[in-house]
């Protein structure tokens, strides 16, 4: 409706002679568009055909987004900073395109991008890398490459993930689905109380020995299964199953600090330790050592 009203407001009858866009980044000429590639065909009535001029601006916007990134710690504990990111400001993108479009004389574009910031900046990392208020370790056969490997990946994913105050922390949300183009490999995983092979087969030890720092710090668990049988790297009843299609493991930060996740292999074990600022006022619990 607004792009049919604005064509009405404009009409003179007539087109202008710049029918032709030249789209620019940082003088570098992106793309080149004609007017008529985004009408609709009524004779005479510039009108925009609105899903095609969506689709051309989300090409855009993926072709030209630069992620951000957050600052996070190295292997050594080093804080290595963040990065800002860009996404293409697609309302004053819009605004220019409709006055070239409506019958603006200009024919050059260049095209108006918006900072994306990080969520963690190394200011914050500073303040809540030095307070450990949770921790566990579990062990792990490292001579079964595939699960080793599976193991590996989904500690790397969750490694450095801050969760603000108030915040749900979702493991298949933050780890993603579990398919071999991220690396993941087949190995055994229990499938209705049997032992089965599946890609990412391992990963419910890093669910499990999350969940057990996670309780260790006093956080609130919000939704956590356990296996249908028991696993031998956790005590009894103390497992986090997770599945891309079934389960979930789930917590919440009920503290007024954020909490920083430090996850690592060393050998054969998996080590998780939660991380918050000096001045936390947090409620940590005992759980049980894990089997050795």
């Amino acid at each position: 409706m607004l792009s049919w009203l604005l064509g009405l407001m404009v009409y003179t009858g007539q087109m202008l002679p710049q029918d032709t866009l030249s789209i620019t980044k940082d003088g570098r000429t992106i793309s080149v568009v004609k007017r008529a590639e985004f009408s609709f065909q009524y004779p005479g009535l510039p009108i925009i055909a609105e899903k095609k001029y969506n689709s051309f601006l989300d090409q855009l916007d993926q072709q030209l987004t630069v992620p951000s990134k957050d600052a996070m710690l190295d292997q050594n504990g080093n804080i290595v900073a963040e990065q800002v990111g860009y996404q293409v400001y697609r309302k004053a993108f819009t605004e220019q395109f409709y006055a070239f479009y409506f019958g603006n004389n200009s024919v050059n574009l260049e095209i108006p991008m918006l900072p994306v910031y990080p969520r963690v900046d190394s200011e914050l990392l500073a303040d809540i890398k030095s307070k450990r208020i949770g921790r566990y370790v579990t062990s792990f056969n490292s001579g079964n490459k595939t699960r080793t490997n599976n193991i590996k990946l989904a500690a790397k994913a969750i490694n450095n993930y801050v969760i603000f105050p108030g915040e749900k922390f979702s493991f298949n949300q933050v780890v993603g689905k579990r398919t071999a183009e991220k690396g993941y490999l087949r190995a055994p995983v229990i499938v209705r109380g049997e032992y089965a092979e599946d890609i990412g087969g391992g990963i419910c030890q890093v669910s499990s020995t999350l969940f057990n720092a996670v309780d260790n710090a006093g956080l609130q668990i919000v939704q956590r299964f356990s296996h249908t049988r028991e696993v031998p790297y956790i005590p009894k009843g103390r497992d986090a199953t997770v599945s891309w299609f079934g389960p979930d493991f789930e917590f919440k930060n009920k503290y007024n600090q954020p909490v920083l996740i430090r996850a690592k292999t060393l050998g054969n074990l998996l080590i998780i330790k939660l991380y918050s600022s000096e001045v936390i006022n947090y409620q940590p619990k005992e759980v049980p050592n894990p089997p050795y």
